[in-house]
């Protein structure tokens, strides 16, 4: 196997952190993960909750393009989006 290939098992305790607003949203295992019929990342789904759940509300969701993802680190996934280009689902 070669060493720039990440395992979804691993990655899912990766921490999702915006940069361009310092925004962080939880683990990505906390999170959703939208691949498409060829097996390519589209987008995540994002809780604006951090992962954090809420005893009587449902966090709003995010779309974020998997074009904004700007880096996957040793512990991190970066994004650079700003505000308007995040699309609000829920």
């Amino acid at each position: 196997m070669e060493q720039d290939i990440k395992r979804y098992s691993d990655m899912e305790r990766y921490e999702l952190i915006n940069v361009n607003d310092g925004d962080k949203y939880g683990f990505l295992g906390n999170n959703d993960v939208v691949v498409d019929g060829d097996g390519y990342l589209k987008f995540l789904i994002l809780s604006e909750s951090g992962g954090k759940l809420g005893l009587f509300s449902k966090p709003s969701l995010l779309e974020v393009s998997w074009d904004y993802v700007r880096k996957i680190g040793a512990r991190t996934i970066i994004i650079d989006a700003e505000k308007s280009e995040l699309k609000k689902i829920r």
